[in-house]
């Protein structure tokens, strides 16, 4: 890159009339009188009648600074306020140090000068140095249509605004490929002109390249760009970082350092002192950098994203299609120099809709040739840091792209690199310091979309499809393992799980087994990964491996009813017992279906139908537990289509075939008849009945609790007294009907507060307003909002596109 020499002189005339005019016009569109604007800016009422009319040249910075925050003006309004107030200020004519025309060490800076030759008397500024060279490293143009960037942008002008800083001014500006590093220091040194005088320079570090641009030479360049004569340069590294610094000890300039490859290339080119700002650009995060002001650049917001579309295709094309530029900014990752590249690609088709290349984006194996035109292109940036990155990281990246989710855990990660996960970790933590990895918690990576693509294109051409297979199936064995092992910890028959039956090896896990929380943690997170690993091993024809993880997660599942993948998972596991040709384990997933769909997904009519499929599978093949649980949920959906004589006969026989089943699940399925019929009852207008079936529920759900306390038992009881407050309450028994809402939420909390909680928070909220307890109440429905806010539905969250 190259940069600006120093500010030309002007018309200094016509720039003091400018800051008149200027001054009066926004003190009139604030409403001020000329006696309100110098009081509140603490400037004397001649001053600014003299300013007005033309009669001061030049007021000093902080003089312009406190008219600008009187007149509450803007960062781009106070710039070309001061900028019309610098082009009145005369400026003196001392020499610029000047090195000796020899090949030894060079001549030290001269004294400071005194106060005579200082310049303006009244501005207080020192007197410019020789201009720089022209042309030298000057900043290349502007963009027009930049956009996006404020408070980036307000924070390097508040930055600029201190005349005398402390410590030199160090701003490194870091982030993936693509995110308009380069153009955002450009503008913001534009931008920023203004505050320095002395001049602008930009320099290409190269830090890209395959050999970037060392720091002896990048000094030289910025040495004869200050006026530094060739045969004056010093000839190491150490003296030219001297002379650099002492020649802009004084000088009021800003230095962009473009695309720097790391510190030990950065270190020399920062000045030791003085008033100049450094803008340091690279993809990498330089950690090892000191005292520098970071800023960390994004992704555009999607209205900032769609605006510089319109800035760049037209804003009534645009606003034309809201609806096709959202998705295309979506297509583009949200990427500035995507965006830019699609904006251009509008340019030069105006006969195409929006839609038209919204369309061919959505194909992802075409996504990359497309964003590219002319000689911007998105994977040519994306490669550049990639042919950089150690062998290691670059497997670690491309088998980040194998993973399903929004984002991933350095373990999943290192079930599909194929290393420990200690090792993935670091090298995960080196690839987002290198800006091609992001991390989305404190324990969770991501990759952008755009950078998915990239790395899923490099992982079939430099692996090839057998070792993509491999990598595919081992992670997927250890991502079932892991659930199926997770979701046992629920089954009250697997209350304690083998402590030493832990797939990940390198965890070395050997206490107890993972806490119940830990468990529901896991699950809910990595659910994206392990139904990606399920659907991968029922395409695989490995359809007990699928059984028996559908089998292990049934009883997790009553913890999360709103979850909507459900009725994937257990139309995988049908699906998979009919490969197989087991009835049996058929009978149990169809009736694990059915109770998805009444349940879950209210789509009570299909849930009837497959309480009836199973009902006949399990009576052909004797399977008596399984029958009962077809008419249970069978009774279920018919209770919802307000069919409530047939329900309750249905919960009757449910119960008369569980009473012959002896077993664990044969009690809980009593429990659940109990539990139903009393529904059935309240429902149709029987609610004293139905508190007195209801409390012999809980009695038995409270023995079930006593004999097996397990976190199913105390969710049956949690929700078996959550229905004996609604019986009460629908009874008007506000008291009692708090009691029982109460007595749920305690077994609730045994149970690591599930998400069916918030119903019993709202209901005891609705109990306690009807007792006149309405502070209470709102204390309580609060708590209940924060948890629907923090949680959201619980839905299917694999990535898309």
């Amino acid at each position: 890159m190259t940069a600006v020499s120093g500010t030309g002189a002007g018309t200094e005339s016509e720039g003091a009339g400018d800051f008149g005019r200027l001054l009066a016009g926004h003190r009139v569109a604030a409403g001020l009188t000329q006696e309100e604007l110098a009081a509140a800016a603490g400037v004397s009422l001649r001053a600014v009648g003299d300013m007005e009319r033309g009669r001061t040249r030049g007021p000093q910075r902080r003089t312009v600074r406190a008219l600008a925050e009187t007149l509450g003006l803007d960062a781009p309004q106070t710039v070309a306020l001061d900028r019309a107030a610098q082009c009145g200020r005369p400026r003196g004519t001392r020499p610029v140090p000047a090195a000796a025309p020899t090949r030894g060490p060079a001549a030290p800076a001269p004294a400071p000068a005194g106060p005579a030759e200082t310049g303006d008397a009244e501005t207080g500024d020192a007197a410019p140095p020789a201009p720089l060279v022209p042309g030298a490293l000057a900043l290349p143009r502007d963009i027009a249509d930049f956009t996006a960037r404020e408070n980036a942008l307000a924070l390097l002008a508040e930055l600029a605004e201190d005349d005398r800083p402390a410590h030199p001014r160090v701003v490194l500006i870091s982030g993936q490929p693509g995110l308009g590093k380069t153009a955002f220091a450009l503008h913001a040194a534009h931008t920023l002109a203004p505050f320095f005088p002395d001049g602008q320079l930009s320099l290409d570090l190269g830090g890209m390249a395959a050999t970037p641009l060392s720091a002896r030479d990048a000094l030289g360049q910025v040495l004869r760009a200050l006026g530094v004569a060739d045969n004056a340069v010093p000839a190491g590294t150490e003296e030219r970082a001297g002379l650099y610094r002492a020649l802009v000890r004084e000088r009021r300039l800003v230095l962009v350092l473009d695309n720097a490859a790391d510190e030990s290339q950065v270190r020399p080119l920062l000045p030791g002192s003085g008033p100049a700002v450094t803008l340091v650009t690279s993809r990498n995060t330089l950690p090892g950098l000191e005292s520098v002001l970071r800023l960390r650049l994004d992704a555009l917001a999607p209205g900032e994203a769609a605006d510089l579309l319109a800035r760049i295709a037209g804003r009534e094309r645009i606003d034309a299609a809201p609806d096709a530029t959202a998705e295309l900014a979506r297509l583009c990752g949200y990427l500035p120099l995507a965006l830019r590249i699609a904006g251009q690609r509008l340019v030069a088709r105006p006969q195409q809709p929006v839609s038209h290349l919204v369309r061919q984006l959505a194909a992802e194996e075409h996504r990359l040739d497309l964003l590219e035109t002319g000689d911007l292109a998105v994977r040519p940036a994306f490669a550049l840091s990639y042919r950089r990155l150690p062998a290691e990281s670059q497997l670690v990246l491309r088998r980040s792209a194998l993973t399903a989710g929004h984002d991933f855990t350095a373990a999943v990660a290192a079930a599909y690199a194929g290393l420990p996960v200690g090792r993935t970790e670091l090298v995960l933590e080196q690839l987002i310091d290198a800006g091609l990895v992001q991390l989305a918690t404190p324990e969770r990576y991501r990759l952008h979309d755009l950078v998915r693509l990239y790395a899923g294109e490099r992982l079939g051409a430099d692996e090839g499809p057998e070792a993509v297979a491999w990598a595919r199936a081992r992670a997927g064995d250890w991502l079932l393992n892991r659930a199926a092992e997770y979701g046992l910890r629920f089954d009250p028959d697997h209350a304690t799980a083998d402590p030493d039956t832990d797939p990940d090896a390198d965890a070395d896990r050997t206490g107890p087994p993972v806490p119940l929380t830990e468990a529901a943690r896991w699950l809910e997170e990595e659910h994206p990964e392990w139904l990606a690993a399920l659907h991968q091993a029922f395409a695989a024809g490995r359809h007990r491996e699928v059984i028996d993880t559908a089998e292990a997660m049934h009883w997790f599942s009553d913890r999360l009813l709103s979850w909507d993948i459900w009725a994937e998972v257990f139309q995988l596991s049908v699906d998979a017992a009919r490969a197989c040709g087991d009835q049996l384990a058929e009978a149990v997933h169809v009736n694990y279906l059915a109770w998805t769909y009444v349940t879950c997904l209210h789509r009570y009519q299909r849930g009837i139908d497959l309480a009836n499929e199973g009902l006949e599978l399990a009576r052909r093949i004797g399977a008596r537990e399984q029958e009962g649980w077809a008419l249970t949920y069978l009774a279920a959906g018919l209770r919802h289509l307000h069919r409530h004589r047939e329900a309750i006969d249905a919960y009757h026989r449910a119960a008369d075939t569980f009473a012959a089943v002896n077993s664990r699940s044969g009690w809980i399925g009593r429990l659940v008849t109990l539990r139903g019929a009393a529904n059935c009852l309240r429902d149709s207008g029987r609610a004293e009945e139905a508190v007195e079936s209801r409390r012999r529920a809980l009695a038995g759900a409270l023995e079930l609790v006593e004999r097996w306390s397990s976190p199913l038992m105390h969710l049956a009881a949690a929700m078996t007294a959550h229905e004996l407050g609604l019986d009460r309450a629908a009874l008007g028994r506000w008291p009692a009907a708090e009691k029982a809402y109460r007595q749920a939420l305690t077994h609730y909390a045994e149970i690591g507060r599930p998400d069916s909680m918030t119903k019993t928070l709202t209901e005891l909220g609705t109990a306690l307003i009807e007792q006149g307890r309405a502070e209470e109440a709102r204390e309580l429905l609060t708590e209940a909002l924060t948890d629907l806010s923090a949680d959201g539905p619980r839905q299917g969250r694999r990535r898309t596109g």
